[in-house]
This record gives C-alpha cells, sequence and structure tokens, in this order.
C-alpha cells in the first residue's frame, strides 16, 4: 500500500533547535554567549527531551513551554550564565520563532502537489507550534497540526502516535512519519508506521527494538517511490494511450 499522509516531528526536524541561541549569540553585547552558545543549545535540547520522557513515565505532564524553560534554566546554569536574566528571556523569547531548516517550504511544497497529506506530530504545546509554523510561512503547506496537548502525555508513548490515526482516515501503512530523533522514528515504527530518520549529525542509529524504514540526511530525499501519485483524469488516461499506440 501506498503512503497517502505524511506526518513529521516539529523541533529538530522542520525546525532549527539551535537557533534560538545562535540568533542571540550573534547580537551585539553576547561575548559570553558567543563562546558557548553550541555548548548551551545542546545542554538544552538535551534535558528537553530527557524532561519529557521523566515526565511521561512519571505521570506528571505539564505544558512543553514549562519543560523548554526547565531546560534552558538548566543550561543556562551549566553554562555560567543563569545570573543573565535579560538573556533568559530573549532566548525564550526567539525560541517562540526558530528558523526552518532550508529545504523544508520546498519539500513540503512537491508533497503537496502529489496529492499527499501533511502534518505536525509534536510534544509541542499548540500555541508554540502555531507560532513556529506562522513563522516559517508554511502553514498553507499542513493539512493539520497535532499537539501532546491532546492526549496530556509526551512521546514515545503510543497514545501520542495514535492522534494520527484518530485525525486522519488512513490505515497505519498509508503514513510515512518523518523525525530528526532516533528514538522518536524507532517507536513510530513500533506502532506501526512507515518511518524515516532525518540524521542530520550522522549519529549511530538507536539500538531500539524497531528501525526506521529509511536513513536520510536531510528531508529533500524523501523516498518519492513510497508516495502515492494521484490518479490520471480520463483525458489524461486517453491521451496517454494515444501516445503509447503511435
Amino acid at each position: 500500500m501506498t503512503i497517502r499522509t505524511c506526518i513529521f516531528d516539529a523541533y529538530g526536524t522542520l525546525f532549527d533547535v539551535t537557533a534560538a541561541a545562535r540568533e542571540c549569540a550573534e547580537e551585539p553585547g553576547r561575548g559570553k554567549l558567543k563562546e558557548c552558545w553550541q555548548r548551551l543549545a545542546s545542554d538544552w535540547r538535551l534535558k528537553q527531551l530527557q524532561y519529557s520522557w521523566i515526565r511521561a513515565i512519571t505521570n506528571s505532564h505539564t505544558d512543553f513551554w514549562e519543560v523548554t524553560k526547565d531546560s534552558l534554566d538548566f543550561a543556562l546554569e551549566a553554562n555560567n550564565l543563569s545570573d543573565d536574566q535579560e538573556l533568559r528571556e530573549r532566548l525564550l523569547s526567539l525560541y517562540w520563532s526558530l528558523e526552518s531548516y532550508p529545504e523544508v517550504p520546498e519539500v513540503l511544497e512537491n508533497l503537496k502537489s502529489n496529492k499527499l497529506e501533511t502534518a505536525i506530530l509534536s510534544n509541542g504545546s499548540r500555541e508554540m507550534l502555531d507560532s513556529a509554523v506562522q513563522s516559517a510561512k508554511i502553514s498553507e503547506l499542513l493539512d493539520k497540526i497535532l499537539s501532546v496537548d491532546q492526549v496530556k502525555i509526551f512521546k514515545p508513548d503510543f497514545r501520542v502516535y495514535n492522534l494520527v490515526l484518530e485525525s486522519f482516515t488512513r490505515d497505519k501503512n498509508e503514513i510515512l512519519f518523518v523525525s530528526s530523533n532516533g528514538w522518536d522514528v524507532a517507536s513510530a515504527a513500533g506502532f506501526g508506521f512507515k518511518s524515516v530518520w532525518v540524521n542530520r549529525n550522522s549519529e549511530p542509529i538507536d539500538r531500539l527494538p524497531w528501525k526506521p524504514k529509511h536513513v536520510l540526511t536531510n528531508l529533500t530525499d524523501i523516498p518519492l517511490s513510497l508516495i502515492h501519485i494521484s490518479e490520471p483524469t480520463r483525458q489524461e488516461a486517453i491521451s496517454y494511450a494515444v501516445f503509447c499506440l503511435k
């Protein structure tokens, strides 16, 4: 069965999670941040993931924005920047308008032109996701934005992936799930989706029970051989038949 719906993780997949720290470090007067922004961005992201997992398994769900703030506070202290409250507020402000990766608009346009449904499925709160999508100007290229707000638990709980089936009238094997997080695509594969791992940083594959169907370096090479092309119109079919008889 061919793919009819393409689902994307948001942070790290469509949106560059290092963009807030990088952009802030380029501003005047950010000398201390400029020296460590990459490490801070890495600490911030790692704790963001870890805190979401811990909250999921301990049944202590909270809004992803709260997780994002808690993670930044850890990262700032780890990099000796916790005394700079103005910097904290600036970084948080920038997180609402993260840059999308350069290929994202074209990839989504290509999928839509091939009659696929497209959506985001993310741990992010709906408000955060709406802001990022608007900032990246990709709203018209997405059919739905699905947030864990709807089930009050973070990925990789299978209830999150089930939101896709509740939102689209599709079988699992008609869904292509795309994420830059190895644990995310593994879990989606375990749920029953065909999954694509966008391995932007050339990392080893996670040692988990399930594996992604495809591994790519960026979104550009999403396997078009899996994508459903709409049925030709009657006139197109007649034209093609005439061409073949010539």
